[in-house]
């Protein structure tokens, strides 16, 4: 089986590099140039801000709020992309009807959903999020996969459900992977195709299926964990992140206009960054790909020509000094009720709760009688936490608060970050510093 994969790489395209038609066309236009060395595997997200606009539609809906207006600019978003994608690069004599009636089915299908989600709540905000957010990407994959098929013909092209593939267990809006089962779904489904001469195969990223046929989600902006999982399960060659940046930069530059590219990076450096919040790669991709040493480039879409930057087993000189700024923070502080000690049982019952309440710890830090935490924010999460611990602590706590962390910091780092900022949380070891702050 494995011989019949043999050169197998997986392109991962995020929003940005299928926002719209000339996006779309372009990413045609590097498959054709840089990805037909063997077969490919294709993971696609959302187009552009259409998980921000489902994601706004499914909460008007489940509070029962108006919600047409945003119904009707998703609409067009899409049906705008299949004309623009009829009137440009594509044959003159090119039909796109079929685009357009798949298109169609597929938020005919959104429609009826939300509408049924409206008379019955029964099943929950976080598993209802789940099977209405997924139709972002089946509508980004109709798109894209009609456009490569008019590129290279459908006989070599075709599209798979990565809900039918990517077997998971029930736990929304972070569904956890059954590795064996999917592996072997995988498997069989990507040897079926390429044994019948496909070999160029797309599916969505972010979205699995349970056992009971109901859409899961794998965290948000979780497409790059998908492509590590099909990358994973198949053995691929590579892997490739396509970005509108040049590579894995020592800061966003949308807020550091001095970065820098580390053309070369371990894949334990880069674990680390995506947990402290460095946004190019989702925390989960590594560690599969990293176990089957199979590297990941992250490349830009705007000049695919370019390197871009290798993430692989490798030792390099130190690093420069990375800066990774999180916003949308809470910090948490409990005190005991009686003034007695945080102790080992008190932490227990802590963690339990913001287990429970499904807030993940960014930052945390004791002091005899208060333990405080920074998490990512959602109010929903945090009056859960506050209604499981009420009878136990005092929680206090502050939102709209901002993380930064300074990975292989120096004193020139640490002035540049720090000053003129109030300090409400930090925190040092031997190559990392990290502040609290508001902004």
């Amino acid at each position: 089986m494995e011989n019949e994969l043999t050169g197998l790489q997986v392109y991962k395209f995020g929003g940005a590099s299928v926002k719209d038609a000339a996006a779309i066309l372009n990413l045609c236009r590097i498959v054709r140039d840089f990805g037909l060395s063997g077969p490919l595997l294709i993971v696609v997200s959302a187009m552009g801000k259409t998980t921000n606009a489902l994601e706004e539609i499914y909460d008007l809906a489940y509070h029962g709020r108006d919600y047409s207006a945003q119904w009707a600019a998703l609409v067009a978003y899409h049906q705008r992309a299949v004309l623009d994608i009829s009137n440009q690069q594509l044959p003159a004599e090119t039909d796109v009807d079929v685009v357009s009636v798949e298109l169609n089915d597929i938020l005919a299908e959104l429609s009826t959903a939300l509408a049924s989600l409206e008379r019955d709540l029964t099943m929950g905000y976080d598993k209802g999020y789940d099977q209405i957010v997924s139709y972002g990407e089946r509508l980004s994959v109709a798109l894209v996969s009609e456009a490569l098929a008019l590129t290279f013909s459908w006989g070599r092209v075709r599209d798979i459900a990565a809900a039918g593939l990517i077997k998971t267990n029930e736990n929304w809006r972070e569904a956890q992977v059954d590795w064996l089962a999917t592996e072997k779904a995988i498997n069989s489904a990507v040897h079926h195709l390429i044994g019948s001469g496909i070999d160029i195969i797309i599916t969505q990223g972010f979205i699995g299926g349970t056992d009971t046929n109901h859409y899961t989600t794998l965290g948000r902006e979780g497409s790059d964990y998908s492509a590590a999982i099909f990358a994973y399960c198949l053995r691929a060659e590579s892997v490739t992140i396509w970005k509108d940046v040049p590579g894995l930069l020592n800061a966003d530059p949308k807020i550091f206009p001095d970065t820098v590219l580390y053309p070369e990076i371990s894949y334990q450096e880069t674990i680390e960054m995506a947990f402290y919040g460095a946004s190019v790669i989702h925390p989960k991709t590594l560690k599969p790909l990293a176990d089957r040493h199979i590297p990941l480039r992250v490349k830009s879409f705007l000049d695919p020509a370019a390197p871009g930057t290798l993430i692989h087993d490798c030792q390099h000189p130190p690093l420069v000094p990375a800066f990774i700024r999180k916003g949308g923070q809470c910090l948490l502080s409990f005190e005991s009720k009686d003034f007695a000690f945080i102790s080992e049982e008190n932490l227990e019952v802590i963690f339990g709760a913001l287990a429970q309440a499904r807030l993940k710890i960014n930052l945390m830090q004791n002091s005899a009688i208060s333990f405080s935490v920074c998490t990512d924010f959602s109010e929903m999460r945090v009056q859960r936490l506050l209604a499981l611990l009420q009878g136990q602590f005092r929680v206090q706590y502050n939102s709209a608060l901002t993380l930064f962390t300074i990975k292989h910091y120096d004193t020139a780092s640490l002035e540049r970050l720090t000053a003129g900022r109030e300090l409400l949380l930090e925190q040092r070891t031997r190559s990392t510093f990290q502040f609290l702050v508001r902004e």
